[in-house]
């Protein structure tokens, strides 16, 4: 998976986290959870604020 890979991010985190209310969850977390997936392997620095909210409204979508 890439940071470009939102909804399969989503997806993951939403298996991975099935009690966390993605809505409360800060963009400091989010990164880190997102690098601690499986199967992540992009360069940690290539995240951003924009990539980071389209990965949570991903997240809340599926979530829903």
């Amino acid at each position: 998976m890439k940071w470009t890979d939102s909804r399969e991010i989503a997806l993951a985190l939403l298996e991975k986290f099935p009690e966390q209310d993605p809505r409360k969850v800060n963009f400091v977390d989010l990164r880190n959870w997102v690098l601690e997936l499986p199967g992540f392997s992009d360069d940690p620095k290539r995240s951003g604020e924009k990539i980071l909210e389209a990965i949570q409204m991903a997240w809340i979508d599926e979530a829903d």
